[in-house]
């Protein structure tokens, strides 16, 4: 008798292309697939990568590496946790970030991260998947003991923020604000707090005319002059090129 494993085994070596799957990510709204090899070297994207990578077909991006199409801190982030899943052969499960999206305007995403094996059970490479993360996953622990603090934050962007508002909001200590913080969004809430504005800030740059040094006001910091340092660390562009960029792709 054949067993369903047989079954299962023999149908699959009956496909002639295995990467057919992930046609089914370009049907998926919001959902950008990828996979890496053992190098942290692309092989495989989704369109929505590609469009968030600011190119037009795969075989740009195929053996590159993300230092080659993101800022020197976004890329060590994405490949810190690539290695420690080949590493660990633990799936990365719910990561938030702050990325490019489609439109290649910063925004947060939750990104999930497999091992992928080869014929010998060996780690051959990671594949993974992001979307926009909308907030629908507050809802859920671990991230539900920890909304009204980030609700908090979006509130009060405009002024210094005191882990002690947040976990006051929270109804936590600062001590349990900063463990839930770090198994949430794996991150401390100062680093929340900063990421957010500088993901609020792109938009302002990205939709309205408001001069800079209103928008960087606006989302808290102290001046235009710190406004550009932080910026250009975490997006790899100041302000004025940012919103110049936009500008152009929406145009073109």
């Amino acid at each position: 008798m054949i067993t369903q494993n047989e079954v299962q085994r023999r149908f699959l070596a009956s496909v002639a292309d295995p990467f057919q799957v992930r046609l089914l990510f370009e049907h998926l709204p919001g959902i950008l697939f990828f996979m890496k090899d053992t190098e942290s070297r692309l092989m495989v994207a989704s369109t929505g990568v590609l469009n968030r990578m600011g190119v037009t077909s795969e075989a740009e991006v195929v053996g590159s590496s993300d230092h080659e199409h993101f800022p020197r801190e976004m890329a060590d982030s994405f490949i810190q946790d690539d290695q420690q899943v080949l590493k660990t052969g633990q799936p990365l499960i719910d990561r938030l970030e702050i990325a490019y999206d489609e439109q290649r305007l910063l925004g947060w995403h939750m990104t999930k991260k497999f091992p992928v094996y080869g014929h010998s059970g060996e780690i051959v490479g990671i594949m993974g998947f992001t979307q926009s993360y909308d907030g629908p996953h507050l809802s859920r622990d671990p991230f539900s003991e920890v909304a009204k603090a980030v609700e908090f934050v979006g509130e009060n962007l405009d002024r210094k923020i005191h882990a002690s508002e947040m976990a006051l909001a929270a109804g936590l200590s600062e001590r349990s604000l900063n463990r839930k913080f770090h198994e949430a969004f794996h991150m401390a809430p100062h680093e929340f707090v900063s990421r957010t504005r500088i993901q609020a800030a792109s938009k302002e740059l990205a939709h309205t005319d408001k001069p800079i040094i209103e928008i960087a006001i606006d989302c808290g910091f102290c001046d235009q002059s710190a406004f550009t340092v932080q910026f250009r660390k975490r997006t790899g562009m100041t302000p004025r090129n940012f919103r110049k960029r936009y500008q152009d792709e929406a145009q073109g």
